[in-house]
């Protein structure tokens, strides 16, 4: 491997310095995906992104995916979605409001889940607005077995409504967005072998336990998930990039000002594998 990289903690993160020109070289994306797979997230310090260079590194890691697009009544989203509170920005308040609680991208909509996020910081707030990152992949494999036994065969429903109950009242959210739900193991096994979890603020109930005890599984598996030593806290620099497994970490923003100015521009690459 070419490529120069500094571990940030020894479960997940890994800040990677890379030459703008090689986006586009297929030896530096097999060389990034193979840093992916290793360290969930990956910091590009700096690296001051145009739209379409974020594309095309979004491209080269395995093509383009718009999940906004797939969302009823957001059919013409753009392909670098800016997630911002910001005025005049064409994203719904509430959608952005809800990166503040821990999440994966894309468990609501009828597609395999996006492989990985690419986010670029083009304005930061003065206060807050720093992204948590929790590996789902570590979490599990740190279980005791006879807790993963226990919830091997579980499936989760995962809804929007369930994702915005801290923001809105549930009879508050529209038929189109109540809509979105799916069904989802709680544990993830790929078909290279390893196991995550499948968690976060989508996660609703698990089919066949009463709410009670859906929540009270689900809320511990989600502390479980994000202790320190699961977790890596990025400080943005502006024009740093983060790319980042969406298939085996959640992630959520610190809270900041909604006059903040705060804009970061997100792609996502497309999953290949159904949660199955």
């Amino acid at each position: 491997m070419t490529l120069k990289f500094d571990v940030l903690t020894p479960m997940i993160g890994a800040r990677v310095h890379l030459d703008r020109t090689t986006l586009r070289n297929p030896a530096t994306a097999r060389e990034l995906l193979q840093l992916l797979e290793r360290h969930t997230v990956l910091v590009f310090p700096r690296l001051n992104l145009s739209d379409e260079e974020q594309l095309a590194l979004t491209g080269a890691l395995g093509g383009n995916v718009n999940i906004a697009a797939r969302i009823a009544g957001r059919e013409n989203a753009e392909a670098v979605y800016q997630v911002s509170l910001n005025e005049g920005v064409r994203i719904e308040k509430e959608y952005v409001l809800g990166t503040f609680f821990w999440h994966m991208d894309g468990l609501t909509v009828d597609i395999p889940p996006p492989k990985a996020t690419v986010l670029t910081a083009r304005h930061l707030a003065a206060a807050g607005g720093q992204t948590e990152f929790a590996s789902t992949k570590a979490a599990y494999a740190a279980l005791p077995a006879e807790e993963k036994a226990g919830l091997e065969g579980l499936r989760v429903v995962h809804t929007v409504t369930a994702a915005l109950r801290e923001i809105m009242h549930p009879e508050d959210v529209d038929a189109a967005r109540r809509a979105l739900r799916h069904e989802h193991p709680l544990v993830w096994a790929r078909a290279d072998g390893t196991k995550s979890l499948v968690i976060g603020a989508t996660a609703d109930l698990i089919t066949g336990k009463s709410q009670a005890e859906s929540r009270a599984i689900l809320s511990r598996l989600l502390e479980w998930t994000v202790q320190p030593a699961f977790t890596y806290r990025h400080s943005w620099a502006l024009g740093d990039c983060v790319v980042w497994d969406n298939t085996c970490a959640l992630h959520r923003v610190i809270p900041y000002a909604t006059d903040s100015g705060r804009m970061m521009h997100r792609t996502a690459i497309a999953g290949t594998e159904p949660v199955t």
